[in-house]
């Protein structure tokens, strides 16, 4: 959508513009060409709002996320168990439910159009996705009465619990599949990135959407769950099961006035969080083409390597990567051995807990401690006055969560005759827009597998081996796309430089190789395979740390001592210490809102407040971000301890 602007700025005109027909006239004005609110400008102006993985997310918590459902890698500090400071309060939903209010009044309205239903609808849904993620990690929010300030004067909205936002976001869903299918529907599909206003999707959407909800009520009403599972599947509206379904797009692919940052993602930095060296390692062991797509390769190619030798370095080599390099009989590099590339580059840090300390201590040895945590210049190459750092480890990959990243391929310094150093530079800086991966076909039916397992008996006409395979196959399939889509690093390239790389793309008989494994293949045995199940959502969701935090935290998984991917139990520091939901700061006494808000968070059993700088208060103690849980957390299983079947 080349100019995603243009019929939101003429809506948002009309939302200002309140004189009467009478006093245009008495201006010499003809109402006739008076700009009125535009619903599918509205529409667009939603879409382009919607930012459930945000640079917030991505620079502040996905460092809570990842480090409490251990997802990444590296020195655990003394602030594990605490907060210093995550990305705003919630509200993310408000962004969207402004404008599905303004349609909802503009159809209303005496000259509005019921035709018009579908952008309300669209609106609705997008509202319902963000309010999912706001009430995971703060509970209660205003809804019905939010955002009507301006058509019913309302400045202190009443808050909903979140099980009673739950069944009336079922029952909203509902609605908008009702509207979606009920008839002609307007449809100006340059206003709608996501689907093109193919409204049959957006029903498909919607529908989708409960089963969101459905896996969060798991842990305090299994029934009312696998029943609105059961209802889902047989809706007519359909499920995204299929990836051509996905809810996976670009905001804009071409560059338009204002902010860059509407065409090409967050234009700030993120936190560049480490891989986990345990799910680098399950992931190989499961030959998941996925590790690729969401990390980068290490800076050690075969040239970096030989570079090593060259300078008598071979020995500082990370001994992941050593252990796979073949030498030739003058212990020159001649090849790579173990799972080869493009398999080969996937090195990662191990969760240690206070890295310095432990070594203080005796318990982790000098050579892991300097390996992993205080390599000082061990990884670097100096010749003469040039000095280059390769990376050892690997990192997420900023392309899937940053548009217009640049991309630096590590190189070798090379020594001319007069023994002046020189380095090639190859460098990807072409900006290219984000695309991203709010829901699809593998989310589903990863979701489908977990409830028809939990119950015992096919839901949607499928086994939970059926969702299962088709979930890992369409996940792998998305990232891929994804990879694809955003040009990470190595995707369709070698660069032209090292000659034994190997560029990332799936390759044929992959998805089937991996399903094949011991890691991924089911066995019958349901306490086994819900294992699985919930390590493969784990996986899925790398690209949505929030969904990934939620899936830890609901499930139980990762698991202490599991043989696939175990959750590390440090000594001294309990379970029941690690924080289930973020900080939420008491209010001012001048906010208007301050006793709704107050009365909000008692209701929920929040006894303890403090702003961003003092959440490092619940180290420790009572940990009320771990025992003061939100409703639908209640019930759930405690950190690396699931419930089992």
């Amino acid at each position: 959508m080349k100019k995603i602007f243009s019929m939101f700025f003429v809506g948002l005109a009309a939302l200002t513009f309140v004189s009467c027909a009478d006093d245009l006239k008495e201006q010499n004005i003809n109402p006739a060409n008076v700009t009125k609110t535009m619903p599918e400008g509205l529409l667009t102006a939603a879409i382009n709002e919607f930012q459930p993985n945000d640079y917030l997310i991505w620079y502040y918590n996905v460092n809570y996320f990842t480090r409490w459902s251990q997802m990444t890698g590296g020195s655990y500090a003394d602030d594990y168990t605490g907060q210093a400071e995550n990305g705003g309060q919630g509200g993310q939903y408000l962004a969207t439910l402004k404008y599905r209010n303004r349609i909802a009044a503009q159809i209303a309205s005496a000259d509005g159009d019921v035709k018009d239903n579908g952008y309300y609808a669209a609106t609705g849904i997008l509202t319902i996705y963000l309010g999912i993620f706001d009430t995971d990690m703060y509970g209660s929010i205003p809804y019905t009465e939010a955002c009507h300030y301006d058509d019913q004067g309302i400045l202190t909205p009443k808050y909903e619990t979140v099980e009673d936002l739950y069944t009336l976001w079922l029952k909203e869903l509902d609605e908008y599949i009702a509207l979606l299918k009920g008839g002609e529907l307007n449809a100006n599909s340059k206003q709608d990135a996501a689907y093109g206003c193919d409204w049959k999707k957006w029903a498909k959407l919607a529908n989708s959407l409960k089963l969101k909800i459905a896996v969060r009520l798991l842990a305090n009403d299994q029934s009312k769950a696998l029943q609105i599972a059961e209802e889902a599947a047989s809706n007519s509206a359909g499920l995204i099961t299929s990836t051509e379904d996905d809810f996976l797009f670009a905001k804009a692919t071409a560059r338009a006035t204002g902010n860059d940052d509407y065409v090409y993602g967050t234009g700030n930095g993120l936190a560049s969080v480490s891989a986990s060296a345990n799910v680098v390692n399950y992931m190989l062991a499961s030959k998941d083409p996925r590790v690729r797509f969401i990390y980068t390769k290490n800076g050690f190619n075969s040239k970096v390597v030989q570079s090593f030798i060259d300078n008598d370095r071979y020995e500082d080599l990370p001994r992941a990567v050593k252990a796979n390099v073949i030498l030739d009989d003058e212990g020159n590099f001649a090849g790579w051995d173990g799972m080869g590339e493009p398999w080969v580059r996937y090195t990662a840090l191990p969760i240690q807990y206070d890295a310095k300390a432990s070594y203080t201590a005796g318990t982790l040895s000098e050579e892991d401690y300097v390996e992993y945590f205080n390599p000082g210049v061990r990884y670097q190459i100096k010749v003469g006055d040039m000095a280059v750092t390769y990376s050892p480890f690997v990192y997420y990959s900023t392309e899937m969560r940053k548009g217009r990243d640049g991309f630096s391929l590590p190189t070798a310094i090379t020594v001319d005759e007069d023994g002046n150093p020189s380095r090639q530079v190859i460098q990807d800086t072409d900006p290219n827009p984000l695309y991203v991966m709010y829901i699809g076909a593998g989310e589903v039916s990863l979701y489908l597998a977990e409830l028809s397992c939990i119950a015992n008996k096919a839901i949607g006409g499928k086994t939970y081996q059926e969702w299962y395979k088709a979930g890992v196959t369409a996940s792998v399939e998305e990232f891929d796309k994804l990879a694809s889509l955003n040009k990470i690093p190595y995707y369709g390239t070698t660069y032209n430089y090292d000659p034994y790389e190997v560029a990332i793309d799936l390759k044929a008989g992959e998805i089937d190789a991996m399903l094949e494994t011991d890691n991924v293949k089911l066995t019958g045995d349901r306490n086994a395979d819900i294992e699985k199940i919930y390590l493969q959502q784990l996986m899925h969701f790398s690209e949505q740390c929030d969904d990934q935090y939620v899936t830890a935290r609901r499930s139980g998984y990762p698991k202490v001592d599991s043989k696939l991917l175990p959750f590390v139990k440090f000594p001294n520091i309990a379970l029941s210490a690690i924080p289930r939901r973020f900080v939420i700061s008491e209010p001012l006494n001048t906010d208007l809102m301050y006793q709704v808000k107050m009365d909000a968070y008692k209701a929920q059993g929040f006894t303890s407040f403090g702003t961003n700088s003092q959440g490092n208060q619940y180290n420790g103690g009572n940990a009320p971000l771990n025992t003061e849980r939100l409703w639908q957390d209640k019930s759930a299983p405690q950190w690396g301890t699931p419930k089992g079947l």
